[in-house]
């Protein structure tokens, strides 16, 4: 049989053979004067059982260990293994469903930021749009950045820290306060006294845990550096002073 013909019989593409020889899946078949090859029934019998294993959902390196006669694993061994690991994939994939119908079905639907946790899509809930302000946008991207990136247990602080926050008698108010101050500072410089007076108001609000006593703030760090260049100077010295204020143990 030539190339194309296997192919057909099997039902793959004449491609599919080629990537299958160069993987070492099937053995490639004597060739003919002319330099064509010539494949025998056995081909089609390999190729077959490749096809075979590869639509349970096999990859191709478990299907050289099944066809391999030291591979150590038997094909039981082989799908035993693949149906847990299903098992894992549908069990993760039953959560993400639950997460995507709770983003669905929340009050306002799902956030401009992305799919979040409910813990922070119910902290925007209650801080709610801050409609023009530049500022309070950022703060969400940022702390949906930090919820992507945190280990499981800090996200899990920062969101009782903040909630914290926001949930006290007029913190929703005070915070929104906030972000009206900091867009104030767009077109300032990091001497213009009222950053010292906005770096004071955001330290008041900024939870003792969050920024301990002695806390070291490097600003040489990428992370840091990244962060400060992301607003305007005015507004990321009044971050600075705050964070500075907060770590020393101020209000």
């Amino acid at each position: 049989m030539r190339i194309g013909e296997l192919a057909a019989v099997v039902g793959v593409t004449t491609r599919a053979v080629r990537h299958y020889h160069q993987l070492g899946l099937l053995p490639e078949p004597e060739r003919l004067g002319n330099g064509y090859r010539d494949y025998t029934l056995r081909h089609a019998v390999v190729l077959a059982r490749v096809r075979r294993l590869t639509e349970l959902g096999l990859g191709l390196a478990e299907v050289r260990d099944v066809l391999a006669d030291d591979a150590g694993k038997d094909l039981a061994e082989v799908l035993t293994e693949l149906d847990e690991d299903l098992a894992r994939q549908e069990a993760a994939i039953r959560e993400r469903r639950a997460r995507l119908r709770g983003l669905l079905e929340s009050e306002g639907g799902p956030s401009g930021e992305g799919p979040v946790s409910p813990e922070l899509a119910a902290l925007f809930r209650k801080v709610g749009r801050v409609d023009g302000s530049a500022m309070a946008a950022r703060d969400r991207e940022l702390l949906a950045l930090i919820e992507t990136s945190a280990p499981p247990e800090e996200r899990r602080r920062l969101m009782e820290l903040l909630g914290g926050v926001v949930g006290a008698a007029g913190g929703a108010e005070r915070a929104v306060g906030l972000y009206r101050l900091l867009d104030s500072l767009a077109g300032v410089e990091p001497d213009d006294p009222r950053v010292a007076e906005a770096a004071r108001e955001l330290a008041a609000c900024v939870p003792a845990e969050l920024v301990s006593e002695g806390t070291e703030l490097d600003e040489g760090g990428s992370f840091l550096r990244a962060f400060y260049a992301d607003f305007a100077p005015g507004q990321a010295e009044a971050i600075r002073r705050a964070l500075r204020i907060a770590a020393e143990g101020g209000p």
